[in-house]
């Protein structure tokens, strides 16, 4: 399974970190990128919950 993934992601160094971060920075700016982090993490709690089988609303 790791092969595969190295494969289609490739390996990242510590260059393409820097552009990829770079790039982000460009495109959404500063202030909106912690917003963006927060949704984002709002989002995996909501999914991990819902996976969880919490049933409290129908009970």
């Amino acid at each position: 399974m790791k092969f595969i993934l190295s494969i289609l992601l490739g390996t990242f160094g510590t260059t393409e970190i820097v552009v990829i971060v770079i790039l982000a920075l460009l495109l959404f700016g500063g202030k909106k990128i912690p917003e963006l982090m927060k949704g984002l993490g709002t989002g995996l709690k909501e999914f991990k919950k819902a996976s969880e089988g919490d049933n409290t609303e129908e009970e």
